[in-house]
């Protein structure tokens, strides 16, 4: 018996790394009879059959999993947002970020096209990025032609297990080709003329890059709260969090009740007020929400 992470899967065939070597398996029967699904990131036991086959025996307990792409067990998604064409936009940001903690997948938010702001821009631009690092997010600026961004990537990709997600046209594929040259994915014009992405069709493959690995799809370009319970929405905006812990009532949704901590944050300032209007939206959105049979 073996222990590896799946690296790759193609064809009904699942590729489990294991000191420095691809180990080519199958799935078992048994995960199809109980409804279960090896994963691109699993870890796994598995026996060798010969020198480089192998069946998958058990899949390890996940710390999380995606669906697109189907993957599991990231510690982190580089979130690649652009501030011009399209425009920054406090709210999808949001949207994103409040579903990646969902996840318990760690943002870090990559701002691209930074060289395409007037003076004014930039200065509106910079008091946003200082609220969401006083948040905690950490922050990555990038232009077009950026030698510096593979060096600055380095030390956030190191050791960990990372995605990229964002919204369409921000220069998605172009961070991936930066990262992976050999991917050589389709960017832009192309891609829009066809009406879809080269990587639409691929295999998903976790790749060694910068001492970490990467995920050699773009993930979801947009995101909904299907999973989100209204009383798990505050955990998903950190400052709510930890303010929430001095509110008087607990499940305290932050709305009407009385003695309300988040409420409190917004008179001093700790909690920015776009932030609290989005969430107020997002709860909204969760309560009127079909159910689901």
């Amino acid at each position: 018996m073996a222990e590896g992470q799946i690296r790759k899967a193609l064809s009904g065939y699942y590729y489990v790394y294991q000191n420095g070597e691809l180990v080519q398996c199958r799935g078992r029967g048994v995960f199809r009879n109980r409804g279960e699904s090896p994963l691109v990131g699993d870890f796994v036991d598995f026996t060798k059959e010969g020198n480089s086959d192998g069946t998958i025996t058990k899949i390890h307990p996940r710390t999380n999993e995606l669906v697109r792409p189907p993957i599991a067990n990231i510690d982190q998604a580089l979130l690649v947002f652009s501030v011009k064409e399209p425009d920054f936009n406090t709210i999808l940001l949001d949207r994103f970020l409040v579903v990646l903690e969902s996840f318990n997948v760690e943002p870090i938010i990559c701002l691209t096209k930074v060289d395409l702001l007037t003076d004014d821009e930039q200065e509106k631009l910079s008091g946003y990025i200082d609220d969401y690092r006083a948040i905690g997010y950490e922050i990555i600026e990038t232009f077009k032609e950026d030698s510096t961004l593979l060096h600055r990537l380095e030390p956030v990709l190191q050791g960990k297990t990372s995605v990229l997600a964002g919204q369409s046209g921000v220069g998605k594929s172009t961070l991936l080709n930066t990262l992976i040259p050999e991917l050589n994915l389709e960017t832009g014009i192309i891609s829009q003329s066809l009406g879809r992405g080269k990587h639409t069709t691929r295999h998903v493959e976790l790749i060694e890059v910068c001492g970490g690995l990467l995920a050699d799809t773009p993930g979801f370009s947009s995101f909904d709260f299907d999973t989100i319970e209204k009383e798990e929405l505050t955990s998903c905006f950190p400052e709510f969090q930890r303010l929430s812990e001095g509110c008087k009532f607990r499940g305290c949704l932050h709305i009407k009740e009385p003695k309300c901590a988040v409420k409190d944050g917004l008179e001093t300032g700790e909690v920015r007020p776009y932030r609290y209007e989005h969430y107020q939206q997002f709860l909204q959105e969760i309560i009127d929400r079909k159910p689901r049979y």
